[in-house]
C-alpha cells in the first residue's frame, strides 16, 4: 500500500517543481552557468525539470558550506574522473562562465589522473582546450 501511494505520488509530481522557488533558483543558476544553450542534445522534458528543479534548485543552490565554484569544481572532478564527456564539455563551459581559471581545472584534471588514469586525464585536458579554444574563437 505504501509503494503504490509513493509511486502515485511521485507520477502526480513528475512534472511539477517541487516549489515554484526551486525551479527559479535553478533555472537562475543554469542562466549563470549558461548551460540552457539549444545546441545541446536535447533531453526529456521530464529529466530536464528534476535536472533544473532538483539537482540546481535544492542542490546547486545551497550556498551555506560550499560556493557556486566550489560545487562546480567538484562537479567537474567527478566527471573527468567518470570521463562522462557530453556532461563535462556543458560543465567546462559553465565553469568558464562562473569566472573559474583554466589554469585551476587543468591542475584538478593532473591531480585526478593518478586516481582515474591518464586517459581520462588526457581526453579531459583536450576537451578543456577544445571548449576554451571555441569560446575565445566565438567571441573575438
Amino acid at each position: 500500500m505504501i509503494l503504490i501511494e509513493t509511486h502515485s505520488l511521485k507520477a502526480n509530481i513528475r512534472n511539477m517543481p517541487l516549489n515554484e522557488d526551486d525551479r527559479k533558483k535553478g533555472l537562475e543558476i543554469l542562466k549563470k552557468m549558461d548551460l540552457l544553450k539549444s545546441d545541446e542534445t536535447p533531453v526529456s522534458k521530464g529529466l530536464l525539470l528534476q535536472i533544473i528543479d532538483m539537482l540546481y534548485g535544492t542542490i546547486w543552490s545551497k550556498d551555506d558550506l560550499l560556493s557556486l565554484q566550489e560545487r562546480s569544481m567538484i562537479t567537474l572532478t567527478v566527471l573527468v574522473a567518470l570521463n562522462r564527456e557530453n556532461e563535462l564539455k556543458s560543465h567546462l563551459r559553465g565553469a568558464k562562465n562562473l569566472g573559474i581559471k583554466k589554469e585551476k581545472i587543468e591542475e584538478m584534471i593532473l591531480h585526478v589522473a593518478f586516481y582515474s588514469g591518464f586517459p581520462t586525464s588526457v581526453s579531459a585536458s583536450q576537451l578543456l582546450n577544445k571548449v576554451w579554444d571555441s569560446d575565445e574563437t566565438n567571441s573575438g
